[in-house]
């Protein structure tokens, strides 16, 4: 008889699977039985590309620098982080190599290979690159699922139950924590995390300080464990902590492929630390041993003697017993690196990498789990006896591609349920980004008003008067929206062309400005016109524009949005994910301003409520004040 954890587990395993044929039906529409010109069109091949450059890079690994040959392709779905295989060749004649994207822009990609040897086809004709399915991620949910359905009892079966509500989380009877680093409230979820045998939960709504809180709280715990593990949805999310927790003078080991990590924590990759290692200089003599040995014995022709044959035998197997060699000393380095780190991160698929298989941790802490996936997150747990998760449920949920899998569950959290099923969460209310005007719509609408500001901020503030949320209105102005051909993706010109004007007109000199708009096709519309616009010489360098997800985490001086929708019947598409909405007005630090159509977008509560309240601060403006 199953449980109703178990049973609700048993169904995300069939949302997975619907996630996952969803996922590829959407790859294979892009790729299988499609021609070269085809995928080109698509965005999911680049060919041909020239060799530009080859060389060794972190961790001992081949980069190869691959240019366009010309101007085909300028949408294209490749991504840095993304699975790649670089081919030459046709059918059956076709030679490829795999690897990781670290670097695309314009008409240059950079491609990390897995291995670490060279092919030789690579210096030879024609080359391409096709963006490859990673269905390796799928296969480890799938797994962890199971595991935790299948756990009887032990640890993994009372996390499953507590955190489904089936059983009370439980928490010992400590000292408040006090650190002066942090406010109350931080100091309070800082005492939840140590007193909390099972769960702990940071609820950080925006500007709050989560990854302050949760910084130091990791800093704290090893104080008395002396290794936790630390993981995110995303390598930005990791990488972040991973920065703060290197700064804090902590010994962090980044477990990852190089190519997905950001500069900043290169040096505490897995594959740097080993370079700095003090065997590392023997493991390279006998790796170096090993390929002279294998090149003496590929020298032999095919037509040579029994002797010849003998001996060429002889060399190769020395060669193979070198390599061995390597793998056992470079073993030894990584455990060796594994048992001194303090932090152990990864994102929580890369909590399945080999040389965590046998490990187990007192505590997983996972950041943004807002975001994850819940079976990602079974991943790590199971590794663990109690999990510490930070998020905020009311900012950007996970990516789902399969509307029935959103719809029938796969969408909901574990995070989201932890915070309904048990009493584990602290919200931290003190936010120290926002202008109280800004401030005041997130806080009222998603927070039940629980957000209060920062003393700080007052006093950055203080003395001016000037009106830091507005409206603009395009209602009225025909300012209709279209839609791309070929990306299907939404963009509105004529909305674009006012906000890059008013921007024009309000921006100052040191201020860092955000674009923000829905749409792809918008941001490219955007970002053509800021580069145009002699108004904004002086400031370029400042603005940053793109899509709501690429600023999580992110904060700027002003923040622009670019609504986009504008339509005769209301429509507004993914619009209507409201929490979106919130993490791109949260971004301003000083000034908001957006740009839209109240008869499109009034007819949603969401926002007639933010419009209403640009009315009643004064932030409320027709666009006709701004068409010439």
């Amino acid at each position: 008889m199953l449980t109703k954890a178990q049973e609700v587990l048993q169904h995300l395993i069939a949302l997975l699977k619907i996630e996952k044929d969803e996922d590829y039906a959407q790859y294979e529409r892009k790729m299988l039985h499609a021609s070269i010109k085809e995928r080109r069109q698509k965005g999911v091949t680049w060919y041909p590309v020239l060799l530009a450059n080859r060389y060794i890079s972190t961790g001992e690994r081949y980069t190869l620098e691959l240019d366009k040959t010309n101007d085909f392709d300028q949408n294209h779905a490749f991504q840095v982080g993304a699975v790649a295989s670089v081919f030459a060749g046709h059918g059956e004649e076709a030679e490829a190599v795999s690897g990781v994207i670290s670097y695309v822009k314009d008409k240059k990609m950079r491609v990390v290979l897995n291995g670490t040897e060279l092919p030789d086809w690579i210096r030879e004709g024609k080359l391409g690159v096709n963006l490859l399915f990673d269905e390796g991620a799928y296969r480890e949910m799938n797994r962890a699922l199971k595991q935790v359905i299948g756990a009887e009892r032990g640890r993994t079966s009372e996390l499953r139950e507590i955190l489904y509500g089936e059983k009370e989380a439980e928490f010992k009877s400590g000292f408040d924590y006090q650190s002066v680093h942090l406010n109350d409230v931080q100091n309070r979820a800082l005492t939840n995390i140590f007193n909390a045998r099972d769960v702990a939960i940071i609820h950080g709504p925006p500007g709050t300080g989560k990854t302050t809180t949760l910084v130091n709280a990791i800093k704290e715990v090893i104080k008395t464990e002396r290794q936790v593990l630390v993981c995110a949805q995303s390598n930005a999310a990791v990488d972040l902590v991973v920065e703060k927790l290197d700064e804090m003078g902590l010994n962090v080991l980044r477990i990852g492929h190089p190519a997905r990590l950001t500069p900043q924590v290169i040096e505490n990759s897995l594959d740097v630390k080993i370079t700095k290692h003090n065997f590392f200089k023997e493991l390279k003599e006998i790796r170096k041993r090993s390929d002279e040995y294998k090149r003496m014995g590929q020298k032999y022709k095919r037509q040579f003697g029994k002797e010849e044959r003998l001996q060429r035998n002889l060399i190769m197997k020395e060669s193979r017993m070198l390599r061995e060699d390597a793998d056992r000393v470079e073993s030894e380095i990584c455990e060796d690196l594994m048992d001194r780190a303090q932090v152990i991160a990864c994102t929580l698929v890369g909590s399945t990498h080999y040389l965590l298989k046998e490990r187990v941790f007192k505590s997983v802490f996972i950041d943004e789990a807002s975001q994850a996936l819940e079976p990602a997150c079974w991943i790590p747990i199971l590794k663990s006896h109690r999990v510490i998760m930070a998020g905020d449920h009311l900012q950007l949920p996970p990516t789902v591609k399969s509307f029935k899998a959103a719809k029938d569950g796969l969408q909901e959290t574990l995070f989201e349920k932890a915070i309904r099923n048990t009493n584990t969460a602290v919200m931290l209310e003190t936010q120290y980004r926002m202008h109280p005007q800004i401030m005041k719509f997130s806080s009222t609408y998603f927070y039940e008003n629980g957000l209060k500001v920062a003393d700080e901020v007052l006093a950055r503030e203080l003395g001016d008067d000037e009106i830091r949320l507005q409206f603009i209105d395009t209602a009225g102005c025909g300012f209709d929206e279209k839609v791309n051909p070929e990306t299907l993706s939404t963009f509105n010109e004529e909305e674009a062309k006012l906000l890059v004007k008013h921007l024009g007109i309000e921006a100052r000199p040191n201020q860092k400005v955000g674009v923000i708009a829905p749409y792809k096709a918008q941001i490219l519309l955007l970002t053509d016109l800021i580069q145009q616009s002699e108004s904004l010489d002086d400031i370029r360098e400042d603005i940053t524009v793109n899509t709501v997800d690429s600023f999580q985490g992110q904060e700027r001086d002003v923040i622009y949005i670019s609504l986009t929708r504008s339509n005769t019947k209301g429509e507004i598409g993914f619009l209507k994910e409201h929490r979106r909405m919130n993490v791109a007005m949260t971004r301003a630090k000083s000034k908001l301003v957006m740009v839209g159509d109240s008869a499109t977008l009034g007819k949603d509560p969401f926002y007639n409520a933010l419009i209403d309240y640009a009315q009643e601060i004064g932030g409320y403006r027709s666009a006709f004040e701004l068409v010439e």
